[in-house]
């Protein structure tokens, strides 16, 4: 999967990725795949017909998976012109998919209020590995409120848990929070492995410690943060 074993710090860098297509053409989504995130997506988006923006979309084919389940409007968005090259040729043929060579720190070619949902799988950490992590990391989710509706959703799926993203989250945007979370791939035999539904949030206090006592101190699971933008109120 990946050209060595180079430092995590380059997952922020866009050099790093143009290497890493270059030299691997097979899809890979990282995290978790369409299948097992579905039931949480047609509950978060479920009109098919509104518009909605991937990140740091890479050749996963979870977007396909998207459109094969219905959706009419898939765009994606990636760093790297060479993934995104060879997915404009792939999918030439697929009008519910556009791709896009965009820097999500600055979306500016997309107008505000633009999607009902952002979907973020290990964007933001990638982000968080590079240098400037935390102003890097602020612009991004500033854009990505910038860009969707009000009551629009922004979907990460990462591996941060509260401790470490829900201050990030609440200091960027006027978000109202869902946390649930899913067992890792080949994490199914784990005795750590939540016993919850996907759909079935989990209750947050501000220090996340509430999650803690419903996992467990090393649960082997990713963590998905359903941030509903709050419309401004008016003074």
């Amino acid at each position: 999967m990946t050209l060595g074993t180079p430092s995590s710090q380059a997952y922020g860098e866009p050099w790093y990725w143009d290497n890493r297509y270059a030299h691997e053409s097979a899809p890979f989504d990282w995290y978790q795949k369409y299948p097992a995130l579905a039931s949480l997506i047609h509950l978060y988006v479920p009109h098919r017909h509104e518009r909605i923006l991937v990140v740091g979309c890479g050749n996963s084919v979870f977007s396909e998976d998207m459109v094969n389940d219905g959706y009419e409007d898939v765009v994606n968005v990636d760093i790297s012109s060479v993934v995104i090259e060879a997915m404009q040729t792939k999918y030439s043929n697929c009008q519910q998919l556009k791709y896009i060579k965009l820097d999500v720190r600055d979306m500016s070619p997309f107008q505000a209020g633009s999607f009902a949902s952002v979907i973020d799988k290990g964007t933001l950490d990638s982000i968080l590995c590079g240098n400037n992590s935390r102003q890097n990391a602020t612009q991004m989710l500033g854009e990505v409120w910038r860009v969707l509706k009000d009551k629009g959703v922004y979907i990460l799926i990462t591996y941060g848990a509260p401790v470490y993203r829900l201050g990030l989250l609440k200091e960027s945007c006027m978000w109202s929070i869902k946390l649930h979370v899913i067992a890792k791939f080949g994490a199914e035999g784990s005795s750590e492995q939540p016993t919850r539904a996907l759909t079935d949030p989990i209750l947050l206090d501000e220090s996340g410690s509430s999650v803690e006592d419903v996992l467990g101190k090393n649960p082997d699971v990713h963590y998905i943060y359903v941030c509903t933008k709050e419309p401004k109120t008016k003074d």
